[in-house]
């Protein structure tokens, strides 16, 4: 019996306070003509990139197999970026952001003893993070 009397006083209460209307929004013009710029800006400027050297670690066509080696590797090598991607049939395992060729083989030497079979390629890399 309590049950029903809240049940019954519970959508007595909720019917009377609800409204009907309509909401007219208004806004800034300028608002639409902002994000509208903000769509419009090349992702190259967002994220630059420049031609430098990654070393690329492993390949397979398993994903789960590049996951955990790239698990591996960031557990042992955590201040070096990876980055994997995907070319049929294969996924690719590649790490860092070098600039040049000689930083790229003082990080594959540090490396070689875990990946005995890595080696440097040449790709458009991210820009490296400056040093606090």
């Amino acid at each position: 019996m309590k049950l029903f009397l809240f049940i019954l006083t519970f959508s007595f209460v909720h019917s009377s306070f609800s409204q009907e209307g309509d909401v007219e929004i208004i806004e800034d013009s300028r608002i639409n003509a902002l994000i509208e710029a903000q769509s419009n800006i090349p992702q190259n400027e967002i994220n630059p990139q420049i031609n430098g050297y990654r070393i690329q670690l492993f390949f397979d066509s398993d994903k789960s197999l590049i996951n955990s080696k790239r698990a591996y590797f960031i557990a042992k090598f955590p201040e070096i970026d990876t980055y994997t991607s995907y070319t049929a049939p294969n996924f690719f395992l590649k790490v860092g952001d070098f600039r040049t060729r000689l930083e790229a083989e003082k990080i594959k030497a540090e490396i070689e003893a875990e990946f005995p079979t890595s080696f440097i390629i040449k790709e458009k890399i991210n820009l490296p993070r400056l040093s606090e």
